[in-house]
């Protein structure tokens, strides 16, 4: 394959075939973050005595700051396996384009492990090295053992920093909503507050805890209480550490 025509199937090669669908798991585990991470900041806010208007700045400041840090983690971590796989199969072209002899022989060599001998073995070989694309990619899953990413980098730090804001904002709603209302609403909402939060967040663990068993094909009941029980562990430490650290300091 000559170098132009192997930078063309580089570059084809690189496109993106992952539809929204597929970035659900990006989803939950931003939104499982999210809500785990606010609802920690509001239960040790709470457990401090601290203002609603002091709840928000700091559930607001953890929500973007951690949300843009988990998304940009995210983007480079998989930017790096996509650039190590691309880099990876552009040796295993030239390899096929410049070394044949060898690389047929490693093929051989693959499918004789696994049981395969005589005629068809030299069947299965021919086949495999009759087209270029063929065999480079059972050299990279066989021999490598890596598999192409198929979702865009971008699109998985996106989706985890749009779901982190969505879903960790719920733990905020009701003191949002508290410090908006008029005086008087407000006065009679304050000191169900961190009970609603905990309500409105215990219903989202419950959505995101549904959603993580779509993604990993585990059991329901099972996922949804595992997401409930982390993030009420979360929440109960913090909520604990700010009720003895506002006993010491004040």
């Amino acid at each position: 394959m000559s170098h132009e025509k192997q930078e063309d199937h580089f570059h084809s090669g690189s496109k993106f075939k992952a539809k929204w669908q597929d970035y659900i798991g990006e989803f939950v585990y931003g939104g499982i973050d999210g809500s785990v991470t606010t609802f920690a900041v509001v239960a040790g806010a709470a457990g401090a005595s601290l203002d609603s208007s002091v709840i928000i700045i700091l559930g607001f400041a953890n929500l973007f700051a951690d949300g843009f840090a988990m998304s940009v983690g995210s983007y480079l971590s998989n930017k790096s396996q996509l650039e190590s796989y691309e880099k990876h199969e552009r040796i295993e072209y030239w390899e096929v384009d410049n070394l044949p002899e060898k690389e047929r022989e490693e093929i051989r060599e693959i499918y004789e492990a696994k049981g395969f001998e005589g005629e068809l073995l030299e069947q299965v070989v021919d086949v495999i090295t009759s087209d270029k694309d063929r065999w480079v990619d059972v050299m990279m899953k066989e021999e490598l053992n890596m598999t192409k990413e198929e979702k865009s980098p971008f699109m998985m730090g996106l989706m985890t920093f749009v779901s982190f804001l969505l879903v960790g904002l719920i733990p905020l709603i009701a003191y949002v909503w508290d410090y908006t209302s008029d005086a008087d609403m407000a006065r009679q909402s304050a000191e169900n507050l961190f009970g609603t939060s905990i309500l409105l967040t215990s219903l989202a663990f419950v959505g995101i805890g549904w959603l993580k068993s779509y993604v990993n094909e585990t059991s329901r009941i099972r996922s949804v209480l595992e997401t409930l029980f982390l993030g009420a562990a979360a929440a109960v430490l913090s909520y604990f550490v700010g009720n003895i650290l506002e006993g010491l300091i004040s």
